[in-house]
């Protein structure tokens, strides 16, 4: 019997930590970290031999902002993660998890937000949700044939339509009976128990519910008084879990809120992430306020990270289905109508394009898009030779206002006319800079959402690309050591779980990833079929970089291509409990 199951020889080890990397060969032996060393051992100890020579073997990286709750129920391999090295995903963010609430009402205040289609999240929901409670859900997982392992919030919109309902979760005049609170508490509390990371709020209100019923209304979490919320952070201070929240762009001061929760004031300070740190194009004090409320809180006894995207944050857009526009009065009003042609009938009416024009030129009202059509490039059209063009340029050629020649071009090629513009991060020195601050989590890919306006599934190889490419600069903004473990153990030990790192008896999750790999283009989009959904959507393809994966010891890619078994058989991933060891 041999001693190892694999044997990764050669490569420049990384162990999570800031410790330094070096030469050495990984043993792993039933799903575990059998040993670390310096010296080769004999090959012919090892079921299979992985020659890393050249390569750095890291652990498998985090990915602690997606949105694969629905997908990994269809196509549990979550493939598009995992072939860029990623072993570890959470899920239940913003408010929306999909375990209490029914499955009308799960994908009713998931689908619009997170742009996946509710004819094709419902019927998979309507097949799969078996279970009510917290408790339930993870039995569910610890049998489901899991790709990657599986971290989540218990979504407050989630948790407050399955005890409210709907409709009177959505009314701004109703708040919770005592017996509904403590109803909320107790399913928050049995979740916690189960190893759930924590509660995750919603205070943007942009964000609305899909479906007949309550269609267009904000997301339940966002009707919550803030007495609703402090009390289910008391659950969380207790149990020593994490609130994920994003304030109300509209309310910067709000942010306070979260300030007084995470310091505690007398109380155990509360671990608190939030949407987002970005360096906006459209309002350049985000970044400095946020900076400054991390540092705040993090000085005065606090336990603060906001959350980071480490690449420029480009979205694209099909005619005007894209959130941005969800920002702005005129915006929501054209997104609030369904029907294409009574849009259209809007979108002509010139009292309505008074209305935008205005919106479009107000430059200081809170905003992550820019509203700068200058700064928004057409990518198709059936009319060709607009492509490649920005639509100020066009509009100037026409003699016409930009967002007349805008609106002209919806209503008259409507979601064929797809275009993109850059919101924020568009910065190199100034995002790696960013990058460095201790009080940010390197994540926020919102993986498995808005599956035609973003692709930033290979996050963490742009991170690395850019802490590498400032080493080859001769200004590096961290050792790559200190940026491995952003990725990796930095992420699990402040999130409380078993992952991150590689050392002996550690869950054997390793990624082997050819530096050379990072030379090319990894901002590049393109289609790819997503798995059991019949839709196509936008992903990122990086050839020659990551070359292996083992998730629990089990290769999960092999020379870059995806194991056929990943997320058909189980003994991949598992569902990791937070406050678990080992």
């Amino acid at each position: 019997m041999n001693q190892f199951d694999s044997l990764i020889i050669g490569g420049r080890y990384f162990d999570g930590t800031d410790r330094p990397s070096r030469i050495a060969h990984v043993g792993v032996k039933d799903g575990r970290v059998a040993g670390v060393f310096d010296e080769q051992p004999d090959t012919s100890l090892a079921t299979r031999t992985i020659d890393a020579s050249g390569c750095w073997v890291t652990p498998g990286f985090l990915d602690t902002h997606t949105h694969y709750d629905a997908e990994l129920l269809v196509a549990p391999s979550l493939s598009e993660s995992v072939r860029h090295g990623v072993t570890t995903v959470l899920i239940g963010s913003c408010s929306l998890s999909m375990v209490c609430s029914d499955p009308e009402d799960a994908s009713d205040i998931f689908t619009r937000v997170e742009t996946v289609p509710r004819e094709k999240v419902l019927p998979i929901l309507q097949q799969y949700k078996s279970w009510q409670t917290p408790k339930e859900w993870v039995a569910f997982m610890d049998q489901h044939p899991l790709g990657p392992n599986v971290i989540s919030f218990l979504g407050h919109s989630d948790l407050r339509t399955a005890v409210m309902g709907l409709h009177r979760a959505t009314d701004r005049s109703v708040t919770p009976t005592a017996d509904e609170q403590e109803r909320m508490e107790a399913l928050l509390e049995e979740a916690l128990q189960e190893g759930f990371l924590g509660l995750s709020t919603m205070c943007l209100k942009w964000d609305k519910v899909d479906g007949d019923r309550e269609w267009s209304k904000s997301l339940p979490s966002t009707y919550a008084r803030w007495r609703e919320i402090s009390r289910l952070n008391a659950l969380l201070r207790r149990y020593g879990r994490v609130h994920q929240g994003a304030p109300n762009a509209a309310n910067p001061l709000q942010v306070t809120q979260y300030l007084k929760e995470t310091l505690g004031w007398l109380r155990k300070p509360l671990k608190t992430t939030l949407i987002a740190m970005i360096d906006l194009k459209g309002n350049p004090t985000v970044k400095p306020m946020a900076s400054l409320v991390g540092w705040l809180a993090n000085s005065f006894g606090g336990n603060f990270r906001w959350q980071l995207l480490p690449t420029p944050f480009t979205v694209y857009a099909d005619g005007m289905d894209i959130v941005l526009f969800e920002e702005f009065g005129a915006g929501e009003m054209a997104l609030d109508i369904r029907d294409q042609l009574e849009r259209n009938e809007l979108l002509k009416d010139e009292q309505y394009r008074r209305k935008f024009r205005k919106f479009y030129k107000e430059k200081l009202s809170p905003r992550v898009w820019q509203r700068d059509f200058g700064d928004a490039v057409i990518l198709d059209c059936p009319d060709k030779g607009v492509v490649g063009r920005n639509f100020a340029e066009l509009a100037a050629d026409r003699g016409i206002h930009v967002v007349d020649f805008f609106l002209d071009m919806v209503v008259a090629h409507g979601r064929s006319l797809r275009w993109f513009t850059t919101v924020g991060n568009h910065r190199k020195d100034r995002l790696r800079k960013m990058v460095a601050n201790p009080g940010a989590l390197i994540t926020f890919s919102d993986a498995g959402a808005h599956i035609r306006n973003m692709a930033f599934y290979n996050l963490p190889l742009r991170f690395l690309k850019l802490v590498h490419e400032s080493h080859g600069e001769g200004e590096p903004v961290m050792s790559l050591e200190r940026a491995v473990h952003r990725l990796t153990g930095e992420q699990a030990d402040w999130l409380g779980i078993d992952a991150g790192h590689i050392r002996v008896g550690d869950r054997a999750d390793i990624t082997v990833l050819d530096p050379r790999g990072l030379d090319q283009d990894l901002e590049q989009v393109e289609w790819g079929e997503m798995e059991n959904f019949g839709l196509e959507r936008m992903v990122n393809r990086v050839p020659g970089c990551v070359r292996e994966v083992l998730i629990n010891g089990r290769s999960a890619v092999t020379d870059g291509e995806v194991a056929p078994a990943l997320g058909r058989e189980p003994g991949y991933g598992h569902f990791l409990r937070a406050g678990a060891s080992g």
